[in-house]
């Protein structure tokens, strides 16, 4: 728990707030849209938190993190990962003020996206897909609509306000004592409801100037690209792993005979050049590789081939490679896939940390251990492969004790005898401890034969 204690005390004191009004239907939207993605105990803080700020009010009173801890029956660690998540999925907003060794922290609550935004997104809704399947996506589409009125019939006799409402003696109206002065305080802020931000992708960076060069030959204007169609576009992007080349034909397929281009016409048209180019599956995070601004060569010339392996392989090839060509297991793909997503993880990043965990709990992909270490190396900030392993060799001596700690546990309980503690190449010789092995099992000879495989991926990218 240590390395949460730079960030967050037990006796630190935090507000509740709320960046405007929430209402009932904001309940339903989080529970049925958002909880999948973030997870029970990320929705029960954001519950706690909202609970605390009294009804019609803004704000709730100081209470400590311990207090906290009490309420929701959790560890710091775990409430600490859990407003990392819903900083990332735009629900809370966190400020911090230091005073010497005192500190006091302001969680804002952030209201959720609309259903029309949410599906509408281009991000979330793709993801919230790939957690629940199409049928179960769908009923949630349909339980969040409703049926258009027909009113085509109808004729409209709506009164406007001048035709009930006359402006009466104006002299006698500014007379009165109320209206001496209506100007709010600065102090104070009128209760209502504030607009949900959306989610972007902000360490991604699009070459927009490389589109507009090829836009060019297309006439089409420059103020076509307002500020909601480049979001659109560098979110779709991100997503879809559009380059700049291959958008120019997304965007050209999207624009309307009055030179605009309709967002949902460019949704359709990168969902559907994906799936030309992939195939009918939606994207998912696991088959991404190291975006090329975060690529960074090592200096060390034999390192330099691993390193650029990593950079270039997805997450899910790896694990296939590491199978000798037989596909991963659903609950292996499904661990890594929740990494990317709740820890923002690059992908060469991950494949360093699948190497590292496997080679440390007998070429078994141990969810927990592998989630431990990814919330280490996102609070580190950890963006390249270089960085990664450099963090690894560091840290190698903390990684073993959380590994050892399980190891412990299960062998007392199965009595089993340890095996030889294996580690990457790239560690130094010094970082290895020498240990018997003893004959193996069938089960053992698997696992071996898999952390050789493993081995030799290294040495053929080490050569």
């Amino acid at each position: 728990m240590k390395q949460y204690w730079n960030e967050i005390k037990p006796v630190d004191a935090y507000q509740a707030a709320s960046n405007g009004m929430l209402h009932e239907y904001d309940r339903k939207v989080i529970s049925f849209l958002y909880q999948p993605l973030i997870g029970p105990i990320c929705y029960s803080l954001y519950m706690t938190l909202w609970n605390q700020v009294e009804e019609n009010r803004l704000w709730a009173i100081e209470s400590s993190h311990y207090h906290l801890m009490n309420l929701l029956s959790l560890n710091l660690p775990d409430i600490y990962e859990a407003r990392l998540k819903l900083e990332g999925i735009g629900l809370l907003k966190v400020l911090v003020k230091e005073n010497g060794e005192d500190r006091s922290f302001i969680y804002e609550l952030q209201p959720p996206l609309s259903p029309e935004a949410f599906f509408s997104d281009g991000m979330l809704n793709v993801y919230l897909y790939r957690k629940l399947g199409k049928n179960h996506f769908l009923r949630l589409k349909q339980f969040f609509t409703d049926d258009r009125l027909d009113a085509a019939d109808y004729k409209d006799i709506t009164r406007e306000f001048q035709d009930v409402f006359s402006s009466g003696n104006q002299q006698q109206f500014l007379d009165e004592e109320a209206f001496e002065d209506s100007r709010l305080e600065q102090s104070k802020q009128y209760i209502g409801r504030k607009p949900a931000e959306t989610v972007n992708a902000k360490d991604y960076e699009f070459d927009f100037d490389l589109l507009l060069a090829g836009l060019q030959e297309a006439i089409l204007p420059k103020k076509a690209l307002t500020k909601k169609a480049r979001s659109a576009i560098e979110k779709l992007a991100f997503l879809y792993k559009i380059n700049a080349v291959d958008m120019k034909k997304v965007v050209i397929s999207a624009v309307t005979n009055d030179q605009e281009i309709d967002i949902e016409l460019l949704r359709k048209a990168a969902r559907d050049w994906y799936q030309l180019e992939n195939g009918e599956q939606l994207p998912q995070l696991i088959d991404r590789m190291q975006p090329a601004l975060l690529q960074s060569p090592s200096t060390d010339k034999q390192e330099n081939r691993l390193i650029q392996y990593f950079e270039n392989t997805s997450p899910r090839q790896l694990l296939t490679d590491i199978s000798k060509g037989a596909q991963p297991s659903k609950a292996d793909l499904l661990a890594v896939e929740d990494v990317l997503l709740n820890q923002n993880l690059p992908p060469g990043v991950v494949n360093v940390l699948i190497q590292y965990v496997m080679l440390k709990t007998d070429m078994k992909l141990s969810k927990s251990y592998m989630e431990k270490i990814a919330s280490h190396w996102a609070r580190k900030n950890i963006k390249t492969v270089k960085d990664a392993m450099d963090l690894a060799k560091k840290e190698h001596k903390q990684y073993q004790d959380w590994a050892n700690g399980k190891k412990e546990t299960t062998a007392v309980r199965r009595k089993k005898p340890t095996r030889t503690e294996q580690l990457p190449d790239w560690f130094n010789d010094s970082a290895e401890e020498k240990e018997q092995t003893s004959s193996p099992s069938s089960d053992d000879k698997d696992l071996e034969a898999k952390r050789q495989r493993l081995q030799k991926l290294q040495e053929k990218y080490k050569k």
